[in-house]
């Protein structure tokens, strides 16, 4: 890189108030909020790559509040009052992304979420937990009926070999890609610095923050600084036990006559699936082997291509055959209890990471915790 120039000095590589880790939706809102509450500070985030790379823009689309069984998941696993902070904290995150960007900036599409139910355990329980549930739940999304029972409507939108239908007006499709380019806009606006291509490998604390070593011979200097790293912690904050859990999706050729519009969960959110137009793009079957999924590599397997090909076979009502026309994956964060991980790690640093496959909704609610604890 060779020796830094004055303009460079003064302008890309100057003193920060705060240096954020990480270019995604994380680091984004936080960016944004620091600026709404104190739009004088000074604010640099560096990303390692040309766009983000872990989930935020390799997502499946989904501005997720959650479906029944996956709450009901939750349930089980956090307790009652910690699934309803969480669930309450996805409904204020899509609500602010809603009052912060314009929808059809972003191909906002409030379509509602179904989850088909096959083999379902409980299938004589249905109507009880979800009466169970809308009670629970009024608190949080202030109506009545926040699921319903929708089994009648099953075939009208073209799905087959299911048992039972789930409904819940309040999830959206989204185009993650215009999320993001829409944010990094709003935050460039308000004079917030982005360098891309700068991956941090370390810092230390000084008598005047935070300094940054980098994967290029300078060094980066700040008050505070915020790691929003997501899925890839680990290399930088290993004690925190992150997990890193891969999202893999594929996506079909247009479908002539496509009736399947909205999306979906099944399995406790595990498999998930929308229209993308009139091609149906499907992501998940990490619990089919949880170990090989737990990883930062972004390649993806045949064998979840297969289990995800053969789920659109069987569930999906076509007159030709299903073609797969294009794959990725992304990399998500996980934290033990799934409960979102907002920590100070040390005098001048905080951690905002792991929304544990809800970070688009929960991104925009995390980033006020984050300012709070830099600004108060």
């Amino acid at each position: 890189m060779g020796l830094l120039s004055l303009w460079e000095k003064d302008t890309y590589y100057a003193y920060s108030d705060v240096v954020i880790i990480g270019g995604g939706l994380m680091g984004l809102w936080t960016a944004l909020e620091l600026k709404q509450q104190s739009p004088s500070i000074k604010i640099t985030i560096v990303e390692r790559h040309v766009s983000p790379l872990g989930a935020s823009t390799r997502n499946a689309g989904f501005a997720c509040f959650g479906s029944l069984t996956e709450l009901l998941g939750d349930e089980a696993k956090m307790g009652t009052d910690a699934m309803m902070r969480v669930a309450a904290m996805r409904y204020k995150g899509i609500e602010k992304i809603k009052a912060t960007i314009a929808p059809e900036k972003i191909d906002w599409d409030l379509c509602g979420g179904y989850e088909p139910l096959k083999n379902y355990p409980a299938a004589d329980e249905l109507d009880h937990q979800i009466n169970y549930l809308n009670k629970v739940l009024e608190s949080v999304t202030g109506i009545k009926n926040t699921f319903s029972n929708a089994t009648a409507n099953l075939a009208g939108i073209g799905l087959k070999n299911f048992d039972q239908l789930v409904f819940n007006p309040l999830e959206a499709g989204i185009h993650s890609g215009k999320l993001v380019n829409e944010l990094t806009a709003l935050v460039l606006s308000k004079g917030v610095r982005l360098l891309n291509g700068i991956e941090v490998n370390g810092w230390i604390e000084t008598g005047q923050g935070i300094e940054l070593s980098t994967n290029h011979p300078v060094s980066l200097k700040a008050g505070k600084l915020v790691i929003c790293t997501n899925g890839f912690t680990s290399s930088l904050l290993p004690a925190l036990n992150i997990e890193p859990a891969r999202g893999q999706i594929v996506l079909t050729a247009p479908i002539a006559g496509l009736t399947t519009k909205g999306t979906f969960h099944f399995d406790e959110g595990f498999y998930y699936f929308r229209n993308v137009g009139n091609q149906i793009l499907l992501g998940g079957a990490r619990n089919s082997n949880f170990e090989e999924e737990r990883t930062t590599n972004m390649e993806g397997s045949d064998a979840i291509r297969h289990i995800l090909t053969d789920f659109l076979k069987t569930h999906l009502q076509t007159s030709e055959p299903v073609e797969i026309v294009q794959s990725w994956s992304g990399i998500m964060g996980f934290t033990p209890d799934k409960n979102p991980l907002c920590t100070t790690v040390s005098t001048n640093a905080v951690a905002a990471i792991a929304c544990n496959g809800m970070g688009v909704a929960l991104t925009p609610v995390i980033a006020e915790t984050v300012t709070n604890l830099l600004l108060n």
